[in-house]
């Protein structure tokens, strides 16, 4: 199975809450209005009994007087066919807003899940979903390789149960060399050969080290990056149900940097900043990934990358966004951690270079740091972890009990608006009542509240909404499809500007192309008015052997300003693919839409159109935006909050035979981890924000 078609999955689930007979309050939002979400227990059961007065709430030690009361009881096992499913993303992030409703998110650590760990949960899962999910909860499913942007809410727990069924098995620890490029070159690079007669260096696990330290470099950065998007989705508690056998946590290991077959290690390249864990500014060589001296480079970050300083840090990001761990090992009641050699998934032998498991007493050590790790992400977040028990069902139970029955608590803060993170402890009068609540919140500035507009929202952020809104249409491409499209609408340059559509088509793995025998594929392009009126149409082949095409469309009828749809068909002539894409044309001199171009290995080294915005970091894109005027543009990255990165883009101007002007932004991916981008081009007062995903 790919990975790439394991990367996209939006799914959720629901609930349905019953309070006790008094009229349900109203959940204020003001400035300093604070609401928490109390979860009692004795002897590991709920408290159901509990009035407003047996609480108590601290704020930075001072207490607070509580203002609201709400005791909610959850109530799963709500019919398919009830459960009503958000209709659009603005709708999913609206439920995932309903203090009252519950927001979960399965993380399948597909990393450091085996292939039987993945079978075992299929079942237990599915069937704990379904007892915990109520009408109005939702839930999403999210893996280490898909950035937090991404993930979708839902409802309804069939979605999950094809998913796991289909993509069984989903587990990739312990298997090597098939879907990760970076692990098969590092694996090349130090084949585990050992000393030998001109050179005295030992490499043997070198690469099983590299491996295990940036997958589980990986997991944490997807966690953290989860959090945090949590964090932005609502204040009320997250709960993060985490599929995994737990991590060891590498700090630092300088002998991971030592030379190496005689030879000084080159300098790191730009993939992190081991002191932060975040993307460095550095420049990478455009063939990254390729060459000895690549590998040499992230021997030393990875070596230098300390992995328990991020997962305390995440840990913390969790306890400021209100988000809850509840760790669940697959595994069962493991007894060992490690298998006696890591397996090539194909040949089903030791793969080249890893490293036998030779003493029992290093393998408890290395099991039990996996386990520790995963009940200190519980523990450090008021979470539940279930561990050390071939009954998984009874372990998920728990963990069903004790998020279907909690309190909702509101209380005015007495504490300052300054920014800052503001503990809270909640406790329970009643003896042998233990209670997990939100360890604090971060408080807004007096500043920040009187700068917002009276018609803004707590969360409204105009920049942000506009680079979410151009990192949304990546969603669609957790999988493979017959065909893609791009589409960008500009003005020739003239007497009077004339309006031109350029699309590119891109054909899927699956698609039908022409051979030989059948002669070269097809395309026909045709754009369409929003009544269905045909104003220009085209066919063009595609050499054999190709799946990309590029056209212009410049119909003799002049285009207005206006909503257009184009239809693409593609591919054999027997049986072509389509795809149809609505597009604007503004008023000139504006543009919209961008044109793609990669080159990398995939392409022959060759500059090549392309429709599918998924590239790997070995490759160079460069992004086309349409402009009339040849007025100098600048262009900058930007990560998916719109936040700035210190990575270069070029930027340049091209004019084509046709009278068209374009303005052309060119960036090396080296530099960057897995993730979604925009590259932002600014062309005198207007701007285009073209959006792109990097995959492992």
């Amino acid at each position: 199975m790919p990975r790439a078609k394991f990367l996209v999955t939006l799914l959720a689930f629901v609930t349905l809450v019953h309070a006790q007979d008094q009229p349900r309050p109203t959940f204020r939002t003001e400035a300093n209005y604070v609401r928490v979400d109390a979860y009692p227990t004795k002897g590991g059961t709920p408290v159901a009994d509990l009035t407003q007065d047996d609480f108590e709430i601290l704020e930075n030690g001072q207490v607070q007087k509580i203002e609201q009361f709400e005791r909610v009881l959850i109530r799963g096992n709500v019919p398919q066919d009830l459960r009503r499913e958000p209709n659009t993303v603005e709708e999913a992030r609206q439920a995932a807003q309903n203090p009252r409703a519950r927001v979960f998110v399965v993380f399948l650590d597909a990393n450091f899940v085996t292939t039987e760990g993945s079978h075992n949960i299929r079942k237990p899962l599915i069937d704990t979903l379904d007892r915990l999910i109520g009408s109005d909860d939702v839930v999403a499913v999210m893996t280490p390789e898909m950035p937090a942007a991404s993930i979708t809410f839902a409802r309804k727990t069939t979605t999950i149960e094809g998913f796991l069924t289909r993509y069984w098995p989903w587990g990739e620890r312990h298997s090597i060399g098939t879907r990760d490029r970076q692990e098969d070159q590092y694996r090349a690079c130090y084949p585990g050969n050992g000393p030998t007669s001109n050179c005295s260096d030992d490499d043997r696990g070198v690469a099983d080290e590299m491996i295990a330290r940036r997958r589980e470099r990986q997991t944490m950065s997807a966690l953290e990056d989860l959090v945090r998007y949590l964090r932005g989705v609502r204040e009320e508690r997250k709960a993060i149900l985490v599929v995994s056998e737990g991590w060891r946590l590498y700090p630092e290991n300088p002998n991971l940097a030592r030379q190496l077959y005689c030879r000084v290690p080159t300098v790191p390249q730009p993939d992190f900043d081991p002191r932060t864990g975040r993307l460095s500014a550095r420049v990478a060589p455009t063939n990254a990934g390729t060459d000895p001296d690549t590998c040499d480079g992230d021997r030393q970050a990875l070596a230098h990358a300390d992995n328990e300083r991020q997962f305390r840090q995440f840990l913390d990001e969790a306890n400021r966004a209100n988000a809850s761990f509840y760790p669940i090992d697959p595994r069962g009641l493991p007894v060992f951690d490690q298998p006696i050699y890591n397996t090539n998934m194909t040949t089903g032998r030791p793969a080249p270079g890893t490293t036998p498991i030779a003493l029992p007493s290093a393998d408890q050590a290395e099991l039990n740091a996996r386990l520790t790790a995963l009940r200190r992400m519980a523990e450090g977040t008021d979470g539940l972890a279930v561990l050390n028990s071939n009954d998984l069902a009874g372990g998920l139970r728990r963990v069903t009990d004790d998020l279907s029955s909690y309190y909702l608590l509101g209380y005015y803060s007495s504490g300052k608006l300054d920014g800052k993170f503001h503990p809270i402890t909640v406790r329970v009068r009643k003896p042998g009542v233990q209670v997990r609540a939100r360890r604090g919140y971060l408080a807004p500035t007096a500043e920040s509240i009187t700068a917002r507009p009276a018609t803004a929202t707590a969360t409204a952020n105009t920049e942000l909404d506009a680079v979410n809104a151009a990192i949304a249409p990546l969603a669609n491409y957790s999988r493979d499809l017959p065909l893609r499209t791009q589409v960008a609408a500009g003005w020739k340059s003239g007497p009077k500007p004339v309006a031109v559509v350029w699309v590119v088509g891109e054909l899927g793995p699956s698609s039908e192309i022409g051979d030989s025998a059948r002669g070269a594929a097809e395309a026909s392009v045709e754009i369409t008015t929003a009544d269905g009126r045909t104003v220009a149409s085209m066919r063009t082949s595609i050499a054999l052997g190709a799946r990309t095409f590029r056209v212009a469309l410049s119909p003799d009828e002049p285009l207005a300003e206006g909503e257009y749809k184009v239809l693409v068909r593609a591919g054999a002539a027997a049986l072509p693919s389509r795809d149809t894409r609505a597009f604007t044309i503004s008023a000139a001199p504006a543009a919209s839409g961008t044109l793609w171009v990669r080159r990398g290995p995939t392409t022959g080294n060759r500059e090549l159109p392309t429709a599918d915005l998924r590239f790997r970091r070995n490759e160079q894109i460069r992004v086309e935006s349409p402009a009339l005027s040849s007025e100098p543009g600048t262009a900058r990255l930007l990560d998916r909050f719109g936040k700035p990165l210190a990575v270069p883009v070029s930027i340049g101007q091209r004019d084509e035979p046709d009278g068209s002007h374009w303005l052309t932004a060119q960036l090396a991916l080296a530099p960057l981890a897995p993730a979604d981008y925009v590259i932002e081009i600014s062309h005198g007062a207007g701007r285009t924000l073209a959006a792109f995903r990097v995959i492992p």
